[in-house]
């Protein structure tokens, strides 16, 4: 099984203080660690950094950068990142606003590579929403 963690669930897993860590730690240690890859994307990683410098959650980029880069390395399970050659002409159907087009980017990024989009969002037809 194959995993694209979006932003949220990244944002989620590296920081402590993030609303839904102990949601997101708990669904992340119940996963086998056998079997499953974890992946992300450039959109998944530039908005992570983005996300936690912009918040405060790091005082810089390169910081946000090493962060994410510690989470990866310190994970049991491995992480790759997916190639995006995906235009706009690709979103799914269910895209109608602006709100949903880098979630449904994310979602068709994930079926090309043969995964899911894991989610903290229960509202993206055909993602693996986190409990």
């Amino acid at each position: 099984m194959k995993l694209l963690l979006d932003v949220n669930v990244l944002l989620a897993l590296a920081y402590q203080d993030h609303t839904d860590h102990d949601r997101v730690s708990l669904w992340y240690a119940a996963l086998p660690r056998e079997g499953v890859t974890l992946a992300t994307s450039s959109i998944c990683e530039l908005g992570f950094v983005r996300v936690s410098v912009q918040v405060g959650l790091e005082a810089s980029i390169p910081a946000a950068a090493d962060t994410l880069n510690g989470l990866f390395a310190s994970s049991p399970i491995p992480f790759v990142r997916l190639s995006d050659d995906l235009g706009a002409s690709d979103l799914p159907a269910y895209v109608k606003g602006p709100k949903q087009v880098t979630d449904g980017h994310l979602l068709g990024l994930a079926r090309k590579h043969g995964g899911q989009l894991a989610s903290l969002d229960h509202g993206i037809p055909g993602a693996f929403p986190i409990p």
